[in-house]
């Protein structure tokens, strides 16, 4: 994997798995810091952010990445939202030179596309993109209970180097309400990105 540097832009994909509080959070951690984000957001992804946090975003990628900025009072300029079908997106070539991409949550059905090579949509030809160029890509799957296939795919692709980081929060820190059940999971990705949460609570912390 090429190295990177903490404050280089970050492309974070929204799938239509369930957990689409897990993408609102990481997206609203890494603009708190100053990073710069290429969201891309597959067309079921659109459904599961209306059905589990009431959030409808518009068509048109200005108008959602105004509206996203809006309902997470973030600074519209620190994300950049692609439709599924915008190939001269930076994230659809290695040339752009964006080192790390997160898929949270991944899908299952995103998850073996990737797997095959298939680069049908933005999302799947970002993630090519990653593994071609040996850059750092995170995929957070969201599925129970796991198929053989859905576990040999997965085993295919961290083979390949890709950082496995399942949704799958633990309990040890007490945690008292579903936000922080939320952020255990993001947490771990803001680590695996090198972008450490210094309010996050540690194995070991009282």
């Amino acid at each position: 994997m090429s190295s990177s540097k903490p404050t280089e832009p970050i492309i974070v994909a929204v799938t239509g798995a369930s957990g689409a509080p897990y993408a609102l959070r990481l997206i609203k951690q890494l603009a708190s810091v100053g990073i710069t984000q290429h969201i891309l957001l597959s067309d079921a992804a659109r459904v599961v952010l209306k059905q589990e946090v009431n959030l409808e975003l518009p068509d048109a990628p200005i108008a959602t990445t105004a509206s996203l900025a809006e309902h997470l009072t973030i600074d519209p300029a620190s994300i950049h939202c692609y439709s599924s079908k915008d190939w001269f997106s930076p994230a659809a070539s290695g040339s752009a030179n964006i080192s790390r991409m997160v898929i949270i949550p991944c899908s299952m059905g995103t998850l073996a596309r990737i797997a095959c090579g298939a680069s049908d949509n933005l999302i799947e030809r970002a993630a090519d993109v990653m593994m071609k160029e040996r850059r750092q890509l995170i995929l957070v799957p969201r599925e129970t209970p796991l198929s053989p296939i859905h576990l040999e795919n997965m085993l295919k692709l961290a083979r390949l180097g890709v950082d496995m980081i399942p949704a799958m929060p633990g309990f040890y820190h007490r945690p008292q309400s579903i936000d922080e059940i939320i952020d255990f999971v993001v947490d771990r990705v803001l680590n695996h990105l090198h972008l450490p949460n210094p309010v996050s609570k540690q194995w070991g912390d009282a």
